[in-house]
């Protein structure tokens, strides 16, 4: 008999597999799953045409009573695998909440139709501003390669030479700035080996060559980085340091992402592996894997706490993990990636809560149809690149 808790924890398997495009039976889920049906809910998972399709029929679970009502049936012994099936596509994705099981009174079927008019919205892709030591401009875009002296690039990410000087002073560093628009998202590989992954509305300070044996040091001068650094052993001991007008972190090798909007009063740090120091002026705090320190930029106080690091870092594989994410802060993030102005005709609608996982490839009409459907909004119009919330 299964409980939610396998479920769950067989759901995260499966989407940690779909974001690298793993088969199913790579899944350690042989006791609730055959290969067939693992087949069958990947597939449908992943299909956007089949997703649209069933839109109008999809069943609301949107409520603790409702999951204790899936929950029941879960628990009930079954002939088929369809109450496994709906569970686990709930739980991954959590937009299709049981779509293909649901008897008919959890069905919806009395939807507002959404308004659209020229709809001019689109996911975004790989495109960024290079800003090289001269000043130059160069407008990087999905497959159109660049290269100069100490760089190339592919159209998503930029390469730059491997090399240090230990004769470049403070004063003779030259530096370089990747700024991603709105709608963008880009990487870069800093002189150093240092793999950086830039998410919409960001931009990135860094030097086309470190010192050698000196502290390597880069500025997020906002929005949001993830952050593969090279370790220090290979380095002649040199620490590595982000930096913006708020705080410094410090690393000898790790993985860790920092959020710093330019609208966020937070700055965020999420430690993926290896060990950083978070500095905000008089404060200091270390962070161990699995936390994530809050720096509020108004009161300057720094709070951790424990995280699921997977909905922090999933936006730089293709994706949106939300967890109990409040529908404002969902359509702020989506609003950065679609390039689109967002409006709630009801204030009371931006407290709605959603928990779930979205590809970045879906149209911004599927994600609304999900939200929708779901029982989150009753609504909502297009018009050229602005949404209204209904």
């Amino acid at each position: 008999m299964l409980n939610l808790s396998k479920i769950i924890l067989l759901s995260k398997q499966i989407a940690a597999s779909l974001l690298k495009d793993e088969k199913p039976n790579t899944l350690d889920s042989s006791e609730l799953f055959s290969d067939q049906e693992k087949e069958e809910i990947l597939d449908r998972l992943t299909n956007e045409s089949e997703i649209a399709s069933r839109l109008h029929s999809k069943a609301k679970i949107n409520s603790k009573e409702d999951w204790k009502i899936l929950q029941s049936k879960i628990d009930a012994p079954r002939k088929t695998y369809y109450w496994r099936y709906a569970a686990a596509a709930a739980v991954v994705i959590g937009m299709f909440t049981a779509v293909y099981v649901l008897k008919d009174d959890f069905l919806n079927d009395d939807v507002a139709k959404p308004i659209i008019v020229n709809n001019q919205i689109v996911p975004g892709d790989n495109k960024a501003i290079l800003t090289l030591e001269t000043g130059e401009e160069v407008n990087l875009v999905k497959d159109v390669k660049y290269t100069a002296e100490n760089l190339q690039t592919n159209g998503e990410e930029i390469v730059y030479k491997e090399s240090s000087d230990p004769e470049l002073t403070k004063e003779e560093i030259a530096y370089n700035f990747l700024t991603i628009p709105r709608g963008g998202q880009f990487q870069i590989t800093l002189s150093d080996g240092t793999h950086v992954w830039l998410n919409s509305e960001s931009k990135l300070k860094y030097p086309v060559r470190f010192i050698e044996g000196g502290t390597r040091e880069v500025e997020l001068l906002y929005g949001e980085a993830y952050f593969d650094v090279s370790p220090s052993t290979e380095h002649k001991g040199a620490r590595f340091k982000v930096i913006n007008k708020s705080q410094s972190v410090e690393v000898l090798g790790t993985e860790f992402n920092i959020k710093a909007y330019k609208d966020e009063v937070t700055v965020y740090t999420t430690l993926v592996e290896g060990k950083v120091k978070v500095r905000s002026q008089e404060l200091a705090q270390d962070l161990v894997p699995n936390q994530q320190s809050k720096l509020n930029t108004t009161t300057n106080v720094i709070d951790v706490h424990q995280v699921d690091v997977y909905n922090e870092i999933a936006w730089k594989d293709g994706v949106f993990s939300f967890e109990d994410k409040s529908l404002k802060d969902i359509m702020t993030v989506l609003s950065r990636w679609y390039d689109i102005d967002v409006v709630f005709e009801k204030k009371s609608l931006e407290s709605e809560r959603f928990v779930g996982v979205l590809k970045k490839n879906y149209s911004i009409e599927t994600i609304l149809s999900i939200f929708q459907e779901a029982n989150i909004i009753n609504g909502f119009e297009i018009d050229t690149k602005s949404v209204i919330i209904k």
